[in-house]
């Protein structure tokens, strides 16, 4: 993997792979601020948590319009120095004494706003920087990024929250825009098609490519079921795990652990699978692998549990790395903002519905029974799959695909 990471994108990469593993720290760091230094009630706690994925479902469709039409460039330095100083806000509030609820309502509202604008500009930008033959390995990396980041990143933010507070390790995250902002302005954006009129743009051209072509239809059908299915099972792991099974935090801690080195693991291994079995196998194998978690933890054994986070992180990155690379490769290149902020609104989407209902089931016929739902939902985003062209589909089809004059 290492010699694809070369060039403007090993910019792209080291500025994101920075940025990533501040934001791993903020992700602790923030939830933290509010319990411990404020002294947030859980109606607070759980406005934090909402008001944090909103700007996904209300600013996602407009994100990729703008995107689209602005330098891609100047989008991930912006929202860089834009967290910079919404981050920064906090530690130096919570110096002063002033520090309130509030405040961290607003940054995170907006620090999410600049968040989506700046993971859909770089999606996007990566097959401006690789050859086409290239784009599986570079989206292999871009994925190690984001697994490093969350595995390593909630032990450090930890930690340094035990040495200098929540508030000031927020610092880190904050440092780590400068680093990622540099490396930013150091890439050399290379000359895109013009945009079209502002009179032809729609906030709908995303969908309508994403559902008009053969490919990208039942892709986003079954990861938008899948992620669904999946998001069911985030919330009840360690309620289950806890209350149900009376396991210790340490297990909780070594099941994430497991989860978070399998999808390392599969970063690496993703693009020789992708080339040994095809994109689409590859796709149709990771979901399923994903889907088996729910079973394995359903039986309350811990070499299963623990093989169930083993086969959930590693398919995660055997789905991840086609389902990206299609999307970026299918669809036409004055639409790939907008094709990337419909896919993360309709699947981030289906993961608040998921997580949401995850809630009710488990209340109202317990939490084993919802686990083999949230299972059953993922096979059945997998079937949605396999009973499409995907499942014969070895590699990048060679021809212009046909949702390129969509406008």
């Amino acid at each position: 993997m290492a010699w694809v990471v070369t060039g403007e994108f090993r910019k792209l990469w080291i500025g994101q792979l920075v940025s990533a593993s501040g934001s791993a720290v903020t992700t602790v760091a923030l939830p933290l601020v509010a319990v411990v230094t404020l002294q947030a009630s859980a109606v607070e706690m759980g406005a934090l948590s909402a008001i944090s994925i909103a700007p996904h479902l209300v600013f996602g469709l407009p994100a990729g319009v703008w995107v689209d039409r602005w330098s891609r460039r100047r989008v991930l330095i912006w929202t860089d120095i834009g967290r910079l100083l919404l981050l920064g806000s906090v530690p130096i509030a919570a110096a002063m004494d002033v520090l309130r609820i509030e405040q961290l309502y607003v940054v995170a509202v907006l620090t999410g706003v600049l968040t989506l604008l700046s993971d859909t500009a770089s999606q996007t930008m990566i097959p401006l920087l690789v050859p086409r033959e290239d784009l599986m390995r570079a989206n292999s990396a871009a994925l190690l990024n984001l697994n490093l980041a969350s595995t390593l990143g909630p032990s450090a933010a930890g930690f340094l929250v035990q040495v200098l507070t929540a508030p000031f390790a927020i610092v880190i995250d904050a440092a780590s825009y400068v680093v990622s902002a540099v490396a930013s302005y150091l890439i050399r954006e290379p000359d895109r098609v013009p945009p079209p009129p502002r009179s032809e743009v729609r906030l709908s051209a995303g969908l309508r490519v994403l559902f008009g072509h053969p490919m990208l239809r039942p892709l986003v059908i079954s990861a938008g079921i899948a992620a669904m299915a999946g998001a069911m099972q985030g919330p009840l792991i360690v309620l289950f795990l806890i209350r149900e099974l009376h396991r210790s935090p340490a297990f909780v801690g070594l099941t994430l652990t497991a989860f978070g080195a399998a999808a390392v693991a599969g970063t690496v291994v993703a693009g020789p699978w992708c080339r040994r079995v095809g994109l689409g196998r590859s796709y149709l194998s990771g979901v399923f692998l994903a889907s088996l978690n729910g079973v394995l933890l359903f039986t309350g054994r811990t070499p299963l549990i623990l093989l169930g986070q083993v086969l959930a992180g590693l398919g995660m990155s055997l789905f991840g790395v086609p389902q990206r690379t299609l999307r970026q490769a299918l669809a036409p290149d004055h639409l790939l903002g907008q094709v990337t902020a419909s896919w993360r609104t309709l699947v981030i989407g289906g993961q608040t519905a998921g997580a949401a209902l995850s809630g009710v089931l488990a209340t109202a016929i317990h939490i084993r029974p919802t686990l083999l739902i949230a299972t059953a939902g993922m096979l059945a985003g997998l079937l949605a799959a396999f009973l499409s062209p995907l499942r014969g589909l070895r590699q990048l089809p060679e021809q212009e695909p046909a949702g390129r004059s969509l406008a």
